[in-house]
């Protein structure tokens, strides 16, 4: 499935990757320590809050991204 924005689609696909590899290989194994996808995760929802702001979505009401602090400093 393709992101939100097309320039934000290959770093979906890594993200997912990464998550998938860790869901799998450590999490399932009962090794949920660590977050080697964070900095992956927050690219890609940098990138997705930008898409967002310039295809002027309307997401009031949404938390999924993060707290309205985080918005508002990423979104500046």
């Amino acid at each position: 499935m393709n992101s939100v924005g097309e320039e934000c689609t290959e770093m979906k696909r890594e993200y997912d990757q990464c998550f998938n590899r860790w869901f799998a290989d450590k999490f399932l194994k009962g090794n949920a320590s660590g977050d080697p996808c964070g900095e992956l995760f927050r690219k890609y929802q940098l990138c997705v809050q930008k898409a967002i702001k310039e295809k002027d979505i309307p997401i009031e009401g949404l938390e999924f991204m993060g707290s309205s602090k985080e918005k508002a400093e990423n979104c500046s």
